[in-house]
């Protein structure tokens, strides 16, 4: 321990709902507010002692202002302590925890919640109504796929990113299917053994009072005869050879996550418990089109700030967006896949974009406190061209 550490004292998730499914009538605010609320339990801070909440969201059209203030105030937070949302896409809900981590070691913050949330199911449609339509039809254009699911740069949806990938390396239809199955298996034994038990927060329905425990997504039947047998989803021109489809992508998710952040000051004068010490950041930029490949020089970098090598890792949580992205960073990282997405990953449990950053930072903590382990690294690819990694080191 040093003075300038910071510590994560505590760490949850909701359960990751399926699109159109069971968060289907709850806002992300309402998911956000669960997690914070969950996590000062746990770590039994009072609200009065946080110094700011961060929270990732990126689907914000028509959720009211500043998401991550509902969110904070919900969870009783006092109305002096700020809040702010972070939208970088996929890596915005660990980009909330750098935040953090980068404000206790200014000296602006001694604790800070940092998570995300997303609800991808009510994401809005929206039109440009403001000077009226002079000529022709209105046009409802969909937030999710504008401003989640599409590369302003190449006016490319996601998967055809995937596809560009899986055609420039020669990644074959039936590896990425074989690792979409395997993402499942280790996902069906986890829910079965119930791993993610420490992790997970139940969720409320506020009018029914229904209460939600389960990952949603996870397709425990799912066989790789059953996947070879989708269709395609993106490329349409079977002259290109697409490889790329549901089965072998991640989904469309609602879900939250968080993590409290901690000065060691503050962590010793509260009696704290950490759950991990953050060693170091790294992010990184690629073209947009490359976007899937944004965790090879993003891992690359924070091993090197660490002073770790890829072998001393324990762990690797690496967000799955798609299988092709997967294996290709796997194959150039030069990565032990047995250390990689222990519990299953993004393909299997989903991918709720706001809240994911956090999400497999949460489940790459409980997974190395559960396995008895030390060093773990999550990262995750960036929608126009980025990437973010953390290091962490588990506290005995």
């Amino acid at each position: 321990m040093g003075k300038d550490d910071v510590y994560i004292v505590s760490a949850c998730r909701t359960a990751i709902g399926s699109f159109n499914g069971q968060y289907s009538r709850i806002p992300a605010t309402v998911l956000g507010t669960t997690v914070i609320k969950d996590c000062l339990e746990r770590a039994k801070i009072t609200p009065n002692d946080v110094s700011e909440v961060i929270m990732g969201h990126v689907l914000t059209a028509g959720q009211g202002q500043n998401p991550a203030r509902q969110s904070s105030l919900g969870a009783g937070i006092p109305i002096e302590v700020p809040a702010y949302t972070v939208n970088i896409l996929c890596g915005s809900g660990l980009k909330t925890v750098y935040l953090g981590y980068q404000a206790i070691r200014n000296g602006d913050a001694s604790i800070v919640v940092c998570g995300g949330q997303e609800n991808m199911t009510l994401a809005q449609h929206s039109a440009l109504l403001r000077s009226g339509v002079k000529l022709g039809g209105l046009e409802l254009k969909d937030t999710l796929m504008v401003d989640g699911l599409t590369d302003v740069f190449t006016n490319l949806v996601m998967g055809q990113t995937a596809e560009h990938l899986a055609r420039k390396y020669n990644v074959s239809r039936e590896e990425q299917d074989r690792y979409a199955c395997n993402s499942q298996a280790k996902a069906a034994k986890a829910l079965a053994e119930n791993y993610f038990a420490n992790e997970l927060v139940p969720v409320v329905e506020p009018k029914k009072g229904t209460i939600y425990l389960k990952d949603e997504f996870v397709k425990s039947d799912i066989t790789f005869e059953k996947l070879s047998q989708l269709p395609t989803a993106f490329e349409k021109d079977p002259k290109k050879n697409p490889t790329v489809t549901a089965g072998n992508s991640s989904g469309i998710n609602d879900g939250a996550a968080a993590v409290i952040v901690c000065s060691e000051a503050q962590m010793q004068a509260k009696n704290l418990v950490p759950l991990a010490k953050i060693v170091a950041f790294a992010q990184s930029g690629l073209e947009p089109i490359e976007m899937g490949l944004g965790p090879v020089n993003s891992v690359k970098e924070v091993l090197k700030k660490a002073n770790w090598n890829k072998d001393e890792v324990d762990l690797y949580e690496i967000n799955e967006a798609f299988a092709s992205q997967s294996l290709i960073v796997l194959q150039q990282l030069g990565l032990d896949q047995s250390k990689v997405n222990v519990t299953g990953g993004a393909i299997a449990l989903g991918h709720p974009l706001g809240a994911s950053g956090a999400r497999v930072l949460v489940t790459l903590i409980y997974n190395l406190q559960r396995l008895g382990l030390q060093k773990g690294i999550a990262s995750l690819c960036i929608g126009g061209g980025m990437g973010i990694a953390i290091a962490i080191e588990r506290v005995k």
